[in-house]
């Protein structure tokens, strides 16, 4: 989701300047062209991943990272690349509604590399990014019959998917405990679809969502963004209803950025005590990274760093720029773009790192593709804010 209103440039914001061209330049070309090419399927799909030397897998292709990416290409397209996005995108978004949709209205989980039905099962977290993906390419390619389309899975998901505690549940593939993670898509998805569509029941629909996370997810004392639960959403027990991860709750403040605009009296302050937790406890100071998990307490559980949390440390730091207009948000935001960068220093230039050890080395493993839709959201946020565009 990025939809910066235009702002006035500002000696902090002008700072940006720097880091702004480098990511346009990376984006749109030497990602854009490699994952629209090598990364692209005969079928119209896009593949998982590609391997160390830039070249497509077999593994499967799982549902949510072909939404992801229609949404990424779009995004890329509203940018300037001159590639053939719509055509990418129009021809994803119609194999997966011809042969991904099941009967009852939801999506499977994933497909063969020849495009067969892998898993028919349907996944929570997919559902939640293709209401994202029929939102974004609604407007991406001038396409109005697919918010008729989200409508219908929607449909699906308040029919059988309701949770009576609140929110969803994991139906299909049911979990040991209860994740915040696909609510947060959920309201990811239902605030892209109320700006797109501007139909009040999808804001409707993200409020609930934030309601959710406002009462049940985050920690009162600390603000923190807890992830695991019981059924009825009581932190889980033992060391898991303790587990924090500094990402999502960057993640989340940016989504209540969003909702502050909307008129939320209690969304700014919501965003500034995750923010700084995140911050606080959840920055390497070695390699000045996220990382990957902490306790409420603070302490470090999982030392390694994944690339999305680099992303989500930006987006943030965005969008308090945007409210604020500081030195210090323009520097934060120049500090986490200079992490993110650490993750593209490869042999194959276009693809990525996933994770970063403690000790400063990355695990050598193929670059998933899942990964373009966060780099993509963080890098648009980047080009809004510095060039004024509106999203």
């Amino acid at each position: 989701m990025s939809s910066c209103a235009p702002v006035k440039t500002s000696p902090a914001i002008a700072s940006l300047g720097d880091i702004a061209g480098e990511a346009r330049a990376w984006l749109l070309e030497i990602a854009a062209p490699l994952w629209s090419s090598t990364g692209r399927l005969d079928k119209g799909l896009f593949v998982e991943r590609l391997t160390l030397e830039g070249q497509g897998d077999d593994a499967p292709r799982r549902l949510f990272v072909q939404a992801r990416d229609i949404y990424a290409f779009g995004e890329i397209g509203r940018l300037g690349w001159n590639g053939p996005w719509q055509d990418l995108c129009n021809q994803t978004v119609d194999y997966l509604l011809a042969h991904g949709r099941r009967a009852d209205g939801l999506f499977i989980h994933s497909f063969t590399t020849d495009g067969a039905v892998h898993d028919g099962r349907a996944d929570l977290y997919d559902q939640a990014f293709m209401l994202f993906c029929l939102g974004h390419a609604s407007r991406a390619l001038g396409r109005p019959e697919l918010l008729a389309a989200a409508d219908q899975l929607m449909a699906a998901l308040d029919a059988g998917w309701r949770h009576a505690s609140g929110g969803f549940v994991e139906k299909d593939i049911p979990r040991p405990l209860r994740h915040q993670n696909p609510h947060m898509h959920f309201f990811e998805a239902f605030s892209a679809l109320y700006d797109i569509s501007g139909q009040e029941a999808w804001k409707a629909r993200a409020e609930e969502m934030a309601r959710l996370c406002r009462d049940h997810f985050i920690d009162p004392r600390t603000g923190a963004l807890l992830e695991y639960f019981t059924e009825d959403l009581i932190p889980a027990p033992g060391p898991e209803g303790q587990i924090v991860e500094p990402g999502h709750c960057f993640e989340w403040a940016w989504l209540f950025e969003k909702l502050a605009q909307w008129g939320w009296a209690d969304a700014r302050a919501i965003s500034d005590r995750l923010t700084a937790f995140g911050r606080t406890y959840g920055i390497s100071p070695v390699h000045d990274v996220a990382i990957n998990e902490v306790t409420l307490g603070g302490d470090v559980v999982k030392s390694s760093a994944r690339l999305w949390p680099q992303t989500e440390r930006l987006k943030i730091a965005l969008a308090r720029l945007r409210r604020l207009d500081t030195a210090e948000e323009a520097e934060e935001a120049r500090r986490a773009f200079r992490g993110l960068q650490l993750y593209f220093d490869m042999p194959v230039p276009g693809t990525w790192r996933d994770v970063l050890n403690a000790d400063g080395s990355f695990v050598l493993q193929p670059a998933p593709g899942s990964s373009l839709y966060h780099i993509t959201c963080a890098l648009a946020e980047l080009l809004d804010t510095y060039e004024g565009r509106a999203g």
